[in-house]
């Protein structure tokens, strides 16, 4: 098996080549965006730009979860208001909120103190998907593997807004399972859930591919057992997870 890298690598990306390397998989780093006509390949870990470009040359299929999985999920799992709208109506918000773009990076998440503050209608297209999400301060933040049904591995990535590495905690685990019995038909067989502690009490911060996550500092094996399963061939795709499969965006790279 062969698993492709972007031509940037971060650390994350870097250890996830070394996990493959041990495994005994076959890994490829392109320069640049071209797919060479002779590569064969079943696996991808990269960003979303990337992916859309070349998983569909490379006949992989991405899994992830739906636009609009953060904003139905039942209120005891994000313990906020979450909304997904087109960036237009966005544009009208006249309050801080963290505004973000559903499954890749077009719309930076950031803290946005109000809708004139986002990328204007010259910059993105008035259609544009973008979740808004009350403002909250975690105390410490957690990124969870998820694999057929069960919390696979996971790590601390941040403390009050900050960087801050660490093991992954029992009770964010705990958390992740809870979430997986019952809401894990809402999900793919495999996907990275960042999900947050505040005030003693544990919300989903939100979902990602986890074939464009970094690890922190997750199992590094048992992280690449999730991303294989998120970007794999085509063929091997069980009708569960057909509803899950990524629609490649358009791009100018």
């Amino acid at each position: 098996m062969t698993l492709v890298l972007p031509p940037r690598l971060t650390d994350s990306a870097q250890v996830l080549r070394e996990a493959a390397h041990r495994r005994g998989l076959h890994t490829v780093q392109l320069p640049t965006f071209a797919v060479p006509g002779d590569l064969r390949a079943e696996h991808l870990h990269a960003g979303p730009s990337f992916a859309d470009v070349v998983a569909p040359a490379l006949g992989v299929a991405l899994l992830q979860a739906p636009m609009d999985w953060l904003a139905l999920l039942p209120r005891e799992f994000t313990k906020r208001e979450i909304h997904l709208v087109p960036i237009r109506e966005a544009y009208g918000l006249r309050r801080p909120a963290f505004i973000k773009s559903p499954n890749d990076k077009q719309i930076p998440a950031l803290v946005y103190t109000d809708g004139s503050r986002l990328p204007g209608p010259d910059e993105v297209d008035p259609h544009t998907p973008v979740l808004i999400s009350d403002v909250v301060e975690f105390a410490t933040e957690y990124r969870l593997y998820l694999l057929d049904g069960a919390v696979h591995t996971g790590s601390r990535y941040a403390r009050h807004g900050r960087l801050s590495l660490g093991p992954l905690d029992e009770d964010a685990a705990a958390f992740g399972a809870e979430l997986l019995a019952e809401c894990g038909d809402t999900l793919p067989s495999a996907i990275v859930v960042d999900v947050g502690e505040a005030h003693g009490c544990w919300s989903v911060i939100e979902a990602n591919a986890a074939w464009a996550s970094g690890m922190y500092t997750s199992d590094p094996q048992r992280a690449l057992d999730v991303v294989l399963r998120a970007a794999g061939p085509h063929g091997t795709v069980t009708s569960r997870d057909h509803p899950f499969l990524r629609a490649p965006r358009a791009t100018e790279e």
